[in-house]
């Protein structure tokens, strides 16, 4: 039979088996079902600490089966999910959005929530959940943990991100570009002249970006809100822009800082040649 673990920095360490459903989240205990108390007993739910407003109550729910493990993800917060298994590369890794659901292998899995927990200076870093599936012979005997449910939790507020129709919003969605339209199968970063044309092409005016520093100056604004303070890469050691705006430009759009949302109203003010005048556009708010 499976046995699935799951645990978290500061989290209570649960232990589930066939025929159970975890729910995690900020709040997910919200979601738990109105049933009689033999079925209230295979469905628990887990607060993870410390998150951040903008996590989603119920993020995601692992259900164990006889012979697979599910993960269904009910949430808006941007995750990934890690695993390692024999096949060639040796690990898969998963970029989880609303309504995706996942087999989880024999092993651990790292669920990695994007910029999901605060810290007590206000700045964010990213939350890792250990989920870890293995095959036993028999059933543990334990006392099901139940958790306190919080029914005042706060509503889910906006995460953060960059000011629509800015300049760094801008370059963050020339650098993401790639990955918010699809072709990402082996994007090669843009240059800071290319990403000046870009936005010259998008809007007819490109602010002083046509300067190669500027360039540099409003992407280390996009690598600060993307990967916070403690993980800014341009904090990590020493290099030049190139180096890390691969890494830019992929978590730019991992942590929806810029979506495809944005570059399609982009583009449709483009074909309008209303690039100057964005704020009568209402796509984005």
């Amino acid at each position: 039979m499976l046995r699935v673990t799951v645990s978290g920095s500061g989290a209570p360490r649960v232990v589930l088996g066939p025929g159970e459903t975890l729910l995690i989240g900020r709040a997910p205990d919200q979601a738990l079902p109105e049933r009689d108390a033999t079925e209230q007993l295979r469905t628990t739910a887990l607060a993870l600490p410390r998150v951040a407003g903008h996590v989603s109550r119920l993020l995601g729910e692992v259900a164990v089966g006889e012979e697979v493990v599910r993960l269904r993800w009910r949430g808006s917060t941007g995750a990934q999910l890690s695993s390692l298994f024999d096949a060639p590369g040796g690990a898969r890794r998963v970029t989880l959005s609303d309504g995706m659901v996942a087999l989880l292998d024999e092993g651990d899995n790292q669920l990695l929530l994007l910029q999901g927990r605060q810290q007590p200076d206000g700045t964010f870093t990213d939350l890792l959940v250990s989920i870890d599936v293995e095959l036993v012979s028999t059933p543990d005997v334990r006392t099901p943990w139940v958790p306190l449910p919080d029914p005042e939790s706060a509503p889910t507020t906006e995460a953060p991100r960059l000011e629509p129709w800015s300049r760094e919003w801008y370059v963050a969605l020339a650098l993401a570009e790639p990955w918010l339209s699809g072709e990402d199968d082996y994007p090669r970063p843009a240059s800071n002249r290319e990403i000046y044309e870009r936005i010259l092409a998008w809007r007819g005016h490109a602010w002083n970006l046509e300067r190669a520093q500027r360039v540099d100056d409003a992407i280390r604004v996009v690598a600060r809100m993307a990967f916070g303070i403690a993980d800014d890469p341009f904090t990590q050691g020493q290099g030049r822009v190139q180096n890390v705006r691969f890494a830019v430009g992929r978590r730019s759009a991992e942590v929806q800082l810029v979506t495809a949302k944005d570059l399609a109203a982009v583009l449709s003010a483009q074909a309008r040649g209303t690039g100057l005048r964005p704020a009568e556009d209402p796509a984005i708010t």
